[in-house]
């Protein structure tokens, strides 16, 4: 039977010295397997056990040979949470384009987020407290063509720039509170475990909307984006309540 995972665990993990585990062998190392380990690694031990010197044993090497493919551990960190969001690419309950309406676009993206917090519950408070290479870029949806794409499809849609700008900011919002909350609750750490180095920002030249609609994304607007989310979640409470109770503003609807 398998020992849950606990704190204790961890504790006495970091005591011993980790065998090797199922990685590639010595000549086959490359930066995609690299990453892949330490997003396995990450699932089986937690962030804070992740080592360059660990992650070498795990993959049957000295931990100086991944020098030779990845910089260093922010690199490293870096690549985990591009690939694991990237994961997004490969889930075909998930589109780039909304075959059948914004609605269903966001919904299908928002589960197939909640999917990967729920299939990398370690590895998700990285996604969600890593600082993004441009302020305007939200976790946890931190992948510039995910984000072209949802703003493509608010806009085509009839949305404009400045109001598709705010549904990205609500989605990403809503989608990182509840989420963290969510893997939380399973008894992961969900603050940062060091200070990192911010990588930077890619070249938007592929991104054209993002280009254009980059003032919108970065305005300052995170006072009125919680008032307006705190009303819309205080009336859904409302509704809750019989008809009769509800507060004027409600009842008055029709």
């Amino acid at each position: 039977m398998t020992e849950p995972d606990t704190p204790e665990r961890r504790k006495k993990s970091a005591a011993v010295p980790l065998e090797a585990g199922p990685g590639p062998a010595r000549g086959a190392l490359d930066q995609q397997r690299i990453i892949e380990a330490a997003v396995r690694y990450i699932d089986e031990h937690g962030l804070r056990m992740l080592t360059m010197q660990r992650l070498g044993a795990y993959l049957g090497v000295e931990g100086m040979a991944l020098y030779r493919h990845v910089p260093g551990r922010e690199a490293l960190l870096d690549g985990v949470v591009e690939a694991v969001v990237d994961e997004l690419f490969a889930d075909p309950d998930v589109h780039l384009q909304a075959h059948a309406g914004w609605v269903d676009y966001l919904q299908r993206l928002a589960h197939g987020l909640r999917r990967i917090a729920l299939a990398h519950p370690e590895v998700f408070p990285l996604v969600a407290t890593r600082p993004p290479a441009a302020p305007w870029v939200r976790p946890p949806l931190r992948s510039l063509r995910w984000i072209e794409s949802l703003l493509e499809v608010m806009i085509e849609a009839g949305f404009s720039d400045e109001n598709a700008a705010a549904v990205y900011r609500a989605f990403s919002s809503f989608l990182l509170g509840y989420l963290l909350l969510e893997v939380s609750a399973h008894g992961v750490e969900t603050g940062p475990v060091e200070e990192p180095d911010v990588a930077p920002l890619e070249d938007l030249s592929a991104y054209p909307l993002l280009q254009r609609l980059e003032p919108h994304l970065s305005v300052d607007v995170a006072a009125q984006d919680f008032e307006e989310a705190l009303e819309a979640l205080l009336d859904r409470v409302a509704l809750l309540l019989p008809r009769r109770r509800r507060p004027p503003r409600l009842t008055q609807e029709k």
